[in-house]
């Protein structure tokens, strides 16, 4: 017959402290136990996330493993769970290898104790193939929200299309500089043939970036003002006339090739 283990409420102080630190030990997740902001334990994940030994790990100062300009805000977010004994939100960072290179990570501590003594438990997530994927999906999201298209040499289409919310006007006048000096243009021609409706911010919007783009050297020229537009864009106080129109894409194509 097996031995019965004891049970956790029978257990003495250091072997509850013994079976803490084995069910610790055990995790696949990288944890760091710190007081006083000295690294009292970590475990074998943690110290083979961090590329190091444990012997060389523990003793060292925690705020050390984050960049300067992070050190005072982890600070804060230790003393305030020390003193509250609460459960800190998770919060994204970067924070040193034991080598030097940055890492990016999610970083969430709450506090314990530690054999006797009030510490925080920190348990650390690599996040930095996240990361780099949402930046990736950020540029894919970008180049479709701008897709300024060279047709010609020093010549690009920019088609509008769907609805122009405040955000999206916003993002182009913040990234269109960007775009046209990167493809080197003098001529943007904008085609406005794919927007939904157009109302006192398109109209503002359409202005702002002539202006935009005037000031880089780039002449802008708009394209696909349907009836329906145009009605709107006059009940909206958009005088066409200040800006320089033609029918179609093609229109504004055949008329820079021929000056």
């Amino acid at each position: 017959m097996m031995e019965q283990q004891p049970a956790i409420g029978n257990l003495t102080g250091n072997e509850k402290a013994h079976v803490f630190k084995q069910s610790l030990e055990y995790s696949n997740e990288a944890i760091v136990i710190h007081s006083n902001h000295e690294i009292l334990f970590i475990n074998q994940s943690g110290a083979d996330f961090l590329d190091g030994t444990k012997d060389h790990i523990i003793g060292l100062d925690v705020l050390d493993l984050f960049k300067s300009d992070q050190r005072d805000y982890v600070k804060a977010r230790i003393e305030k769970m020390m003193t509250e004994r609460q459960i800190g939100k998770i919060f994204e960072t970067e924070m040193f290898n034991l080598d030097g290179s940055l890492i990016e990570v999610e970083w969430y501590c709450h506090a314990v104790v530690f054999g006797n003594v009030p510490a925080i438990q920190s348990i650390i997530r690599d996040i930095t193939s996240r990361k780099n994927s949402d930046r990736k999906l950020k540029e894919v999201l970008d180049e479709i929200g701008l897709p300024i298209v060279p047709v010609f040499d020093g010549i690009a289409v920019f088609p509008l299309i769907g609805m122009l919310d405040d955000e999206r006007i916003e993002h182009v006048l913040d990234n269109i500089p960007r775009k046209v000096h990167e493809k080197k243009l003098q001529h943007l021609i904008v085609d406005v043939s794919g927007i939904y409706t157009i109302n006192d911010g398109v109209a503002l919007f359409l202005f702002k970036m002539k202006a935009v783009l005037e000031l880089l050297g780039v002449s802008t020229i708009y394209t696909g003002f349907r009836p329906e537009l145009v009605q709107k864009a006059v009940q909206a106080g958009l005088d066409i006339g200040s800006l320089r129109t033609v029918a179609s894409v093609q229109h504004a194509l055949k008329g820079l090739n021929s000056t």
